[in-house]
């Protein structure tokens, strides 16, 4: 790091600051902390769900994918097409219930314990998945970029660490949802352009898109976007089960990303964020996937050295793919476009930690506290709000160790195995709830409970029995449950969560039609879908067009590409 790059990301550090110190000063009530004042624009909302979303697990994380597995984890970010479901069938029922969180969606639809399942589960996901891999994948490039600054790699990785946490909690803290807003506008323009300029570079380095296609065709079993039944890792029935299931349950249901169409000032600029959300998800595989790509391109040529991956001091792979973007960094730019891509990472972890401080802090003090404590004044949740969301902090501070111990396979894929056992009971909870009239409250209970405690068990025996390095493989039924391919395991644990779903529902009487009215598909009034209706106006269609031409055209591109 030379002193031109340590200027431009100070003064990053700068602007950043700037914005929520002026936002933050005018927080009056939790709406305004929480939502923004319910008065954002589409274009401040889809940024904002994109740099919600892009965070340095993407960066990080896909370029070790695309060095490791080549195109394998492009389904789940081909996830564009999911944001037409979030705009055309969920935003409309978030937005006309005037609910300030998911869960509290939930309470409408169902009842109270299932609202207090879903917030538990998902603050659990936020703090031991999301914050700790967010911070871990920073973390690393800290250590690969400043491996002697502060005395040797590992404290590089624990400044980097603590320092961005501490400063992501600060502004969200004291800025709130106005302020993450408002900041995501330019931190999605860095992103892009610092992303475009190492794909750019590292073209050139390497000597073009057609020597990357040739390399890729020598290696097309590791390449492919497909791949074969027979596959480990990435079986296209597998992929075709799990991708949708999470896709669904990230983009449609999770506080984390649906907290921004909330934010918007009415329903039809909510359901067009969601769409340009979807615009600029199209990006990544060409920004973030592709880099990595090219990482392994140019270490086969020798023009970069990606070291091997290590586990209990043996090699276990032939490239640490998580040191890839990294290594990119280090080696192919000069001073100046260097911090500029530094400070595109900080942009993208800052923007995904300090949206994921903020909606702990609308889960725990919306859907928790109130309940406990009602009745409380507004400065008073604003207050409690902020505590949470310090709370977070400091929890996020402390499983980062942990992160070091359990992100053997690479951070990404980790990630998505995770998330693969906890979101099909709740997807499979939003689906049958908006459409399917005869589904109660204890059929959302049971399928809430019952599937999150069926992925905890998956999750707990894939963590200590396998195959793998320091794994248990004996009694052989346990090792066989922890190698069992998160994906299929996606999938049974959907279809398990739904039969839970039916046999509760089925076991009691059905739901009023007052206590469901306007909350299922099948239950609308006149007036209201006349409303819903004309808010899917033209620009809605063209927006959402271009979301399913573009992603058609990426899936027949990348399905050939190595043919």
């Amino acid at each position: 790091m030379q002193p031109l790059d340590w200027i431009v990301i100070l003064l990053y550090f700068i602007l950043i600051g700037a914005v929520a110190w002026w936002y933050g000063r005018n927080q009056k009530d939790s709406v305004d902390y929480f939502l923004a004042g319910r008065n954002a624009g589409w274009i401040t909302i889809g940024a904002s769900i994109f740099t919600s979303n892009i965070g340095s697990e993407h960066i990080v994380g896909l370029a070790g994918q695309g060095a490791s597995t080549g195109m394998a984890m492009a389904h789940w970010e081909l996830h564009a097409w999911v944001l037409i479901m979030l705009a055309g069938l969920f935003v409309p029922f978030y937005y006309k219930s005037g609910v300030e969180t998911i869960p509290e969606f939930l309470e409408k639809r169902f009842n109270a314990r299932a609202r207090t399942i879903l917030s538990v589960v998902s603050l659990v996901a936020y703090v031991f998945t999301k914050v700790s891999v967010t911070v871990y994948a920073g973390a690393i490039v800290f250590q690969a970029l400043l491996p002697d600054t502060f005395g040797s790699p590992q404290n590089a990785f624990w400044v980097g660490a603590f320092a961005t946490v501490l400063i992501t909690g600060i502004y969200t803290v004291f800025g709130g949802m106005r302020a993450i807003m408002s900041t995501a506008t330019p931190q999605a323009v860095i992103i892009l352009l610092g992303s475009f300029v190492i794909t750019y570079i590292g073209l050139s380095k390497l000597g073009g898109w057609g020597e990357l296609v040739s390399m890729a065709k020598a290696n097309s079993d590791n390449f492919a976007l497909w791949r074969p039944l027979s596959d480990p890792s990435f079986p296209w029935l597998g992929v075709l089960m799990a991708s949708p299931i999470i896709g669904i349950w990230y983009w449609c249901t999770d506080q984390y990303i649906v907290q921004r169409t909330l934010s918007a000032k009415n329903l039809p600029t909510a359901r067009r964020g969601a769409l340009f959300g979807g615009i600029l998800k199209i990006w990544p595989v060409l920004i973030f996937l592709i880099p990595g790509m090219i990482g392994w391109a140019l270490n086969q040529k020798g023009i970069i050295h990606l070291p091997p991956k290590m586990m209990g001091g043996q090699i276990v792979a032939p490239i640490d793919g998580d040191l890839v973007f990294p290594t990119l960094v280090r080696e192919l730019l000069p001073a100046g476009i260097r911090g500029l891509i530094v400070a595109c990472l900080l942009a993208a972890l800052m923007s995904s930690l300090a949206s994921l401080f903020n909606s702990s802090a609308s889960l725990f003090t919306v859907d928790i506290y109130e309940k406990l404590r009602p009745g409380k004044s507004d400065k008073h949740l604003l207050m409690v709000g902020r505590i949470a969301t310090a709370t977070v902090v400091a929890l996020g501070m402390i499983w980062i160790p942990v992160m070091a111990k359990v992100s053997g396979g690479g951070l990404y894929q980790y990630l998505q195995s995770v998330q693969g056992y906890l979101a099909p009971p709740i997807t499979a909870v939003f689906l049958l709830g908006l459409f399917w009239k005869r589904v109660n409250a204890t059929g959302a209970v049971w399928g809430l409970a019952g599937g999150f405690l069926l992925g905890m068990a998956k999750l707990t025996i894939q963590a200590f029995f396998g195959t793998g390095p320091g794994k248990i493989s004996s009694p052989a039924f346990l090792a066989w449950i922890g190698d069992f391919s998160f994906l299929y395991a996606t999938g049974l644990l959907f279809v398990a969560s739904i039969v839970l779903i039916v046999a509760g529902s089925f076991t009691t009487p059905p739901p009023a039609p007052e206590k469901i009215k306007g909350l299922t598909y099948g239950s609308i009034h006149e007036e209201a879908a006349d409303e819903i209706h004309k808010s899917w106006d033209a620009g809605n269609k063209l927006m959402a067009g271009i979301i399913v031409i573009a992603v058609l055209g990426m899936y027949l591109y990348f399905s050939l590409w190595l043919k």
